[in-house]
């Protein structure tokens, strides 16, 4: 089962987010059919608001915006703060890998754009924070996003490794995050232990992903586990939700659908699921209408 774990360092000074989301993304890629750089790049996508949402409380949700002007297109994710995220790529169809070491690309696909985040309190008035895409590979993008629209400088590592067959093998990533107080010499130890930290693909592959991360993060730092929280891919849409939008049209559009489609077939965006409102329920929803 996909998790986050939640730490602090014992000085009060870092803090730490490490995240298991193989099947998280193992079943993003089944629902979408992505070929292998859309898959990592919606992968990613996915895990950064997976961190989002798991800093937030209540019943918020978090809309995660990755919005390029190449190959993927757009990136859209929603997650929210139990663990639930559902998200798509424009393009599913991106596949291109260096040729010498078969390493998927990412970054050169995503072009110029916006990292977004969207984060709504259920209170009406949701809050928007948007930054520069500064590499396209996203985990940089976040981090960046992070230091700059939150004020907290961060660390962001995001990976998603492919096996043989393009299939997702292991995915997850860690945010860590200095907090008001760090010394300066804790903060070098940190960044020192960053810069030789072996790569996080190597890391999930371990037998015990989470604590390999938390190992390499915190080295002879004592921490603390704060929380251990579940992980899923999962999308919130029925019958019932698109039924209501359908409802919302005029009721010529929906004649039309009877009489030139005998129907309407909806697919959802976040899973592909389809939704199939035959003559009949067409003309039971113009009724409810009447």
């Amino acid at each position: 089962m996909d998790k986050l774990i939640k730490s602090l360092a014992q000085s009060g000074s870092f803090r730490a987010f490490v995240l298991d989301s193989t099947e998280t993304v193992k079943k993003a890629q089944e629902k979408h059919g992505t070929l292998s750089s859309s898959t990592v790049a919606l992968g990613r996508t996915l895990i950064a608001n997976q961190i989002l949402a798991a800093n937030q409380k209540g019943d918020s949700k978090v809309t995660v915006k990755v919005i390029g002007d190449s190959s993927f297109g757009h990136i859209i994710s929603v997650a929210d703060t139990k663990g639930h995220v559902k998200g798509y790529i424009q393009n599913t169809g991106v596949d291109i890998k260096k040729t010498a070491t078969g390493e998927v690309l990412v970054g050169p696909f995503m072009g110029k754009g916006h990292f977004v985040s969207i984060v709504d309190y259920g209170t009406g008035n949701p809050y928007t924070s948007t930054t520069p895409l500064i590499s396209g590979e996203i985990g940089e993008d976040f981090a960046y996003f992070l230091t700059e629209s939150e004020q907290t400088p961060s660390a962001v590592g995001l990976n998603v490794l492919l096996d043989e067959e393009d299939k997702v093998k292991v995915a997850g990533g860690f945010m860590l995050q200095a907090l008001p107080g760090a010394s300066q010499e804790e903060i070098a130890r940190y960044e020192e232990r960053l810069q030789k930290m072996p790569a996080i693909s190597s890391l999930l592959l371990s037998e015990d992903p989470i604590q390999a991360l938390l190992d390499a993060l915190y080295g002879d730092d004592p921490y603390k586990r704060l929380s251990e929280e579940p992980l899923s891919f999962q999308c919130d849409c029925s019958r019932e939700r698109f039924e209501s939008a359908l409802m919302s049209l005029p009721n010529s559009d929906l004649q039309d659908m009877i009489d030139q489609d005998h129907g309407a077939e909806i697919v959802c965006q976040f899973c592909q699921t389809i939704y199939h409102f035959d003559d009949h329920d067409l003309k039971g929803i113009i009724n409810d209408k009447a």
